[in-house]
């Protein structure tokens, strides 16, 4: 059993090569089309000659790319870089034996070789060509070397080819194609319940309030709702959660497996953090933590007496950084960067001072992501520095991808 659809909402780069089997692409991209995926296409000149980009480009409802300008507008660059970080899989179907050399090697003539050589996603590659080429040492040795890379290969199948031959070397047919694709996002259910329901997580949620006195406070736009959504997935998901949540509007349903720790400063959330850390397998600080406190809290409302008011302030605890210094080879530990600029570099920099195992950044320059939305848009960097990017969804779905994330590395 599989969640209904992994790939709605994914985006799909297709890079498509002159080959013969080039004429069945377009019945992927309507496959995918239909399954709710936002299809882009890339492809090299002599795989014009086998389908138009016409065709591509109707069935897709996205212009489709070929050369570095836009030959109606010279001045127009065709972004390769852009391309590749758009998306969230990119799959070069057919795969001659010309583009996998140049791709081992990296060789970069063309708009496709310089889109493969930029992108962030998992690459999957299906290779099509006739017999003798298929079985020829260099070809295996181009294969070879694209798996050491981390590229996927979809295996020629065996049967009928152009030259009239019958061996391997037929590209997968898109059914398969489709299927391949939807498993790279698709966590089964039942290992995923296998999974988590042997894990004990602590999420942290929500801002804190640090008190000026009894009425005012120091405080952020946090909502909550990431660090919600987590622990919703979470407990579907058959884990034991604990959660602690600064001041936040937001009901959470009782739970037999969710431990629930109301707080509303840092210092209390350090406490209970604490406390709770060395017991649990995975923790997942998405709490929006105040850099600063009052110095000072007054026991008593404080009365305007001057036109001016100056508060002293003091940092707080960082209990992300404690929970990187204290945590076990056998912990998992996922932290949050919210930046408004030079995103990647500081959640990087984030991720190692803190010894995190991965980093979710989202940023204030994205519309609609980021405190009080119910939608968010995430980049994932983990240890070995390799980036995910995702498209904008609703924080549930966000969390989906997280975990799902967290599940496949562990």
């Amino acid at each position: 059993m599989k969640f209904q659809n992994p790939l709605k909402g994914k985006k799909i780069l297709i890079g498509i090569c002159g080959g013969i089997a080039a004429f069945k692409i377009p019945i992927l991209v309507r496959m995918l089309v239909k399954k709710g995926c936002e299809v882009r296409v890339v492809m090299t000149t002599n795989a014009k000659s086998f389908v138009t980009p016409l065709t591509l480009a109707t069935l897709s409802n996205n212009e489709v790319f070929s050369d570095f300008y836009d030959r109606r507008e010279p001045n127009v660059w065709n972004n390769h870089v852009e391309l590749g970080m758009w998306a969230d899989v990119f799959l070069i179907a057919p795969a001659t034996a010309n583009t996998l050399s140049k791709m081992a090697h990296g060789i970069c003539d063309n708009l496709l070789l310089a889109v493969y050589l930029s992108c962030k996603c998992s690459v999957f590659v299906a290779p099509a060509m006739d017999l003798d080429m298929y079985k020829h040492p260099s070809v295996d040795r181009s294969l070879a070397l694209l798996k050491i890379y981390g590229n996927h290969i979809i295996d020629a199948k065996e049967g009928f080819l152009a030259s009239g031959l019958h061996g391997k070397g037929r590209m997968a047919e898109p059914q398969e194609l489709l299927e391949v694709l939807k498993q790279n996002f698709a966590i089964p259910v039942k290992e995923s319940f296998s999974f988590w329901q042997k894990q004990k997580v602590l999420i942290t949620a929500g801002p804190t309030y640090e008190a000026i006195d009894p009425v005012r406070f120091i405080g952020n736009r946090s909502s909550g709702k990431m660090g919600i959504a987590l622990t919703e997935q979470l407990l579907e998901l058959g884990a034991q959660v604990v959660l602690v949540l600064g001041p936040c509007k937001l009901e959470l349903p009782n739970h037999e497996r969710l431990q629930l720790f109301n707080i509303e400063s840092a210092s209390e959330m350090s406490k209970v953090v604490e406390q709770c850390f060395s017991t649990v397998d995975i923790a997942i600080a998405a709490a929006a933590v105040a850099d600063y406190t009052p110095k000072f809290k007054s026991a008593r409302k404080i009365k305007k007496k001057t036109d001016e008011m100056s508060i002293v302030l003091e940092p707080t605890k960082d209990i992300l950084r404690w929970m990187g210094k204290h945590k076990t080879e056998d912990q998992y530990l996922v932290g949050f960067a919210l930046e408004t600029q030079n995103g990647i570099e500081n959640a990087t920099s984030k991720l190692q001072r803190k010894n995190l195992d991965l980093i979710v950044l989202n940023s204030l320059e994205d519309s609609q992501a980021g405190f009080g939305y119910d939608t968010n848009k995430i980049t994932l960097i983990d240890s070995s520095l390799s980036q995910k990017d995702f498209s904008l969804k609703p924080k549930p779905e966000v969390a989906k991808d997280i975990l799902n994330f967290i599940s496949s590395k562990l």
